[in-house]
């Protein structure tokens, strides 16, 4: 397991240097002059002059492989470059707003398991009966509705029309329902689909009847034979899950207004910011990378028979 986990920490490192040659080439390749918006942000008039001062300042200049040279020589020492909106170290600002990100999807992950796990099982138990249409509506619903038209919807509902709970902005928990119910729904639809077959898979497996046989009782066939053997798949999607949700929060919040940086990531690309969106593809990057690699691990506690990191025979 030690060398598994170590073999992938270091294919991250070409992953996160082919990224960012991908990144910093479509950046450049989109339409529009950052040290245009710089000047516009500056309130200072572009005038020639202007324009190729700021083309100076912001190393603009220089050829595309200089420019990716400069950044790659200091982003090894943690030096993401500063922003061109504020003139602050990215890397200290996009930390500042990681927190709150990390917090809506974390909520959204945890709201996806509570709820599609004991749906899931409970459909897969009760097949064709109410609950489990009701579970079947709700993977339906989840995969087809567009988060960011659900977070208009439930804005309009529960803070518009009846009040309970806010619109915008990041406070207490109240402030964390709606962007999380929105961020989660189509995770939690897929999820709560696919425990439903995965247990009906199992559900006549010989262990599973051969445990019966046994006289084991119900609730233990359920949940120590045919729910653990079913986690592969979920564990699969979870995996799949962390990216959804992570991509997901961009949108959710510039629709709640939520200070994450998602949203902030999407002021960077109004304001042309490179080395913000640089740095935040970077991290995303990671993040996803790592969370995988966490669902690896939990593959051999469900599974006894995967082996990482072990050759195979």
């Amino acid at each position: 397991m030690p060398v598994y986990i170590l073999k992938r920490l270091a294919a991250l490192v070409p992953l996160l240097l082919l990224v960012s040659v991908v990144v910093f080439l479509l950046l450049r390749a989109a339409q529009g002059d950052p040290a245009m918006a710089y000047l516009r942000l500056s309130r200072i008039p572009p005038t020639d002059e202007a324009l190729a001062t700021a083309r100076r300042m912001l190393e603009l200049d220089l050829p595309l492989w200089e420019q990716y040279a400069r950044w790659l020589a200091r982003a090894v020492t943690g030096d993401f470059g500063t922003s061109y909106v504020t003139g602050r170290p990215v890397l200290a600002e996009v930390l500042h707003y990681l927190p709150a990100t990390l917090q809506l999807a974390g909520a959204a992950l945890l709201l996806t398991l509570a709820v599609s796990i004991p749906l899931g099982v409970g459909a897969a138990l009760h097949r064709d009966r109410p609950l489990d249409n009701a579970a079947r509506a709700l993977s339906y619903t989840g995969v087809s509705l567009p988060n960011f038209w659900l977070g208009f919807l439930l804005v309009w509902l529960f803070a518009v029309k009846l009040g309970w709970l806010p619109a915008l902005g990041r406070g207490g928990f109240e402030h964390l329902v709606l962007p999380a119910v929105t961020l989660s729904l189509m995770s939690m639809g897929i999820n709560t689909r696919l425990i439903r077959t995965s247990l009906l898979e199992n559900m006549h497996a010989r262990h599973v009847m051969y445990a019966r046989t046994r006289g084991i009782s119900e609730r233990g066939v359920v949940w120590r034979h045919m729910f653990k053997n079913s986690l592969i798949p979920v564990l699969t999607s979870l995996g799949m899950h962390v990216g959804e949700l992570l991509g997901g929060a961009v949108i959710v919040e510039t629709v709640f207004a939520w200070p994450g940086v998602g949203r902030y990531a999407v002021s960077a690309v109004y304001n042309r910011d490179y080395p913000i969106l640089q740095c935040f593809m970077l991290l995303m990057t990671a993040i996803f990378v790592l969370c995988n690699l966490a669902v690896d691990i939990l593959y051999a506690w469900a599974d006894p028979r995967i082996r990482l990191g072990e050759d195979r025979a």
